[in-house]
């Protein structure tokens, strides 16, 4: 058994059992991994998957159970990997980030440019995700960190550490008939117009959608992206009401368009850092985490990291992104 071969079948697990996308993800031929899968399989003298004709078609009950030793044990490797070369003072090395098109656009960019200079030798590699794909690449492995938004708690199985709270925006026109009320937004004004938003917003779980549900209102969304830009573009071409995130309105929008505040039924939204338990950072990975949570102390992350405190404690104190918690990084 080797680390090659763990490394193969976690990749087939977390392709979906297609072995195709399984062997470009690490690399490898399709006949290579297949290869390996079978010498691995001959030597436990079990099957890890079962089979529909030559396609894998599920993973077996022991399979299960080994997949998720062969992740303790991939983390461990790595774990060892990190632990020699931060004895080594060597700072070189790579991190990827899985994120959203929000975060990475409008958020990260000042951190991972002072990053940078700091840390030359290390690269940094931005996934652009769903927050639910955030979230599984995470587990997985795939990414070092994670950066995503809810409404609602952290995500079970992950460190989950608060970075900032933020509020959703309208977009509009000028000279939209929203911008001539006296009165703040309710949800009923927006239930009038055609919206424009992120793509995520018609699932059934979004926290819009639901606001929108509970006040027995039905959204009419006219296009949807994952890309802010884009729904900027969409809203100054007329195609109906913009709510995006605060982040994402520049001030050079506000030469053609106006942000009004969301209806207070909208939720507020908490950014969160994920990362995997269990996991030994490189130095320079810690001092990225320190750069995104500046308001967490560094002895309260190591015991967070260590599982040794409670992140909870901290929801109360994370900064509002209106009091700059970009600002803070550029200041710390």
């Amino acid at each position: 058994m080797t680390l090659q071969q763990l490394r193969y079948l976690i990749a087939i697990a977390d392709s979906g059992l297609n072995i195709t996308l399984a062997a470009e993800r690490v690399y490898a031929t399709q006949p290579g991994i297949s290869k390996q899968l079978k010498q691995l399989e001959d030597e436990l003298g079990l099957r890890i998957f079962t089979r529909k004709g030559k396609s894998l078609d599920s993973i077996t009950p022991a399979g299960q159970t080994i997949i998720e030793r062969a992740r303790v044990i991939l983390r461990e490797a790595a774990n060892i990997k990190s632990l020699a070369a931060d004895s080594r003072a060597d700072a070189k090395g790579a991190i990827t980030i899985a994120t959203t098109h929000t975060q990475a656009r409008f958020v990260l960019p000042e951190a991972l440019a002072r990053f940078r200079q700091r840390y030359p030798d290390v690269s940094l590699h931005i996934a652009q995700e769903s927050d639910a794909d955030i979230v599984a690449k995470v587990k997985s492995g795939a990414v070092e960190f994670g950066f995503n938004s809810s409404t609602g708690a952290a995500s079970e199985g992950l460190i989950s550490l608060p970075a900032y709270r933020w509020q959703r925006v309208v977009l509009v026109p000028k000279d939209h008939p929203l911008t001539q009320l006296k009165r703040p937004l309710q949800l009923a004004d927006l239930a009038k117009y055609p919206l424009v938003s992120y793509d995520s917003s018609v699932n059934a779980d979004s926290s819009l959608t639901q606001a929108f549900r509970e006040q027995g209102l039905a959204p009419k969304y006219a296009i949807t992206a994952r890309d802010a830009d884009v729904i900027k573009t969409y809203v100054r071409a007329g195609m109906g009401v913009g709510i995006l995130a605060e982040m994402a309105v520049s001030r050079d929008d506000l030469n053609e368009l106006v942000a009004l505040p969301a209806p207070s039924a909208i939720p507020s939204c908490l950014t969160w850092v994920l990362l995997r338990h269990n996991t030994l950072l490189r130095r320079y990975g810690r001092q990225l985490l320190e750069w995104l949570t500046p308001h967490i102390g560094q002895a309260e992350l190591e015991a967070i990291i260590a599982g040794q405190s409670s992140v909870y404690p901290l929801i109360d104190r994370t900064p509002r992104w209106s009091q700059g918690s970009i600002d803070i990084i550029k200041a710390a």
